[in-house]
């Protein structure tokens, strides 16, 4: 079905972080990339002619504040806003002042009513002079989010029937893969069923697999803790390595991804939920992978919800 709803990207993603002073060198050296603004409590980081992918937050509990999808055209955040309009839910409107501070074009936020997470959509943002410049790693592009809820199948229906993405694969009911359409790589956003809601993992596509290779040594040689791999995911196809920052939040380098057609893309695989699923090489895991990271709501949330019925 056309709903008229059209991506261009997984534009950023805003994290929290209880150290701005730690986490801003970490960002930047450490996972590599560029510095393009820093103002009271907030820093601005880029991996492309963008003027920033990732947002860090000063807050005192780390996790992810919001997630920001570039859209078409402004006709989209027309029809983005009266959908939710139907559906009950606050929009807002972002003020010039703080979209002068991001440096984008009109701007709106509305939340997932089952777990607070803040979606916003613009139609542009303010592009650098100069091109990204990578330190060490040559990240390619902001990959994608992923998150533990408690009540998935609200998420999964959200993002479906209301967000218009498509969904790529399924790890039994208990994971989903999904694009933004009519974007065409495997995921920007997934979802897994788990006992917490809150933070999984960030992650950054690299240019070629040499890229994680050379990642290993140099995160071990900075003692940064390495969470999990390098393994390779059967969905996408991705070559993985996992990372911890400095709160503990998970990150992901990943190299290779495959990518859909807008018309007559494949049916969405369903794989066994199984490790051997997720991860051809048997890679271990640390114990700390995939566990810290809250999503930031306003205080009293979920007492003042909205009701939500997709229709």
């Amino acid at each position: 079905m056309d709903t008229g709803i059209r991506y261009k990207k997984l534009g950023y993603i805003a994290l929290n972080v209880t150290d701005l002073d730690r986490s801003v060198p970490f960002y930047r050296d450490s996972v590599g990339l560029n510095l393009t603004a820093r103002d009271a409590g907030v820093a601005f980081l880029t991996c492309s002619r963008d003027h920033h992918n990732v947002a860090l937050y000063a807050a005192k509990t780390p996790g992810v504040k919001r997630v920001g999808y570039e859209v078409e055209s402004e006709a989209v955040i027309d029809r983005l806003a009266a959908r939710f309009g139907e559906l009950g839910l606050p929009v807002e409107e972002v003020s010039q002042s703080e979209r002068q501070s991001l440096g984008q074009s009109r701007t709106i936020r509305v939340r997932e009513p089952t777990s607070g997470l803040q979606f916003e959509f613009y139609n542009s943002q303010l592009r650098m002079a100069a091109e990204y410049a990578p330190p060490h790693t040559r990240i390619q592009r902001l990959g994608h989010l992923v998150l533990w809820l408690e009540d998935y199948d609200a998420m999964l229906k959200f993002a479906l029937e209301v967000l218009n993405f498509r969904a790529s694969d399924h790890f039994g009911d208990r994971l989903t893969f999904m694009r933004c359409f009519p974007n065409p790589y495997h995921h920007t956003f997934a979802i897994g069923r788990g006992e917490r809601t809150g933070l999984h993992h960030v992650n950054f596509m690299v240019t070629d697999m040499d890229d994680i290779g050379r990642a290993i040594h140099r995160l071990n040689r900075t003692n940064v803790q390495i969470a999990y791999g390098p393994g390779r995911h059967p969905p996408s196809g991705s070559i993985f390595l996992y990372y911890l920052d400095p709160d503990g939040l998970t990150l992901e380098y990943s190299f290779g991804m495959e990518e859909f057609p807008e018309v007559n893309p494949r049916k969405p695989y369903v794989y066994e939920p199984v490790q051997s699923s997720l991860d051809y090489w048997d890679a271990p895991k640390h114990p700390r992978y995939a566990k810290a990271g809250n999503i930031e709501t306003p205080d009293g949330w979920p007492a003042n919800r909205p009701a939500y019925a997709a229709q």
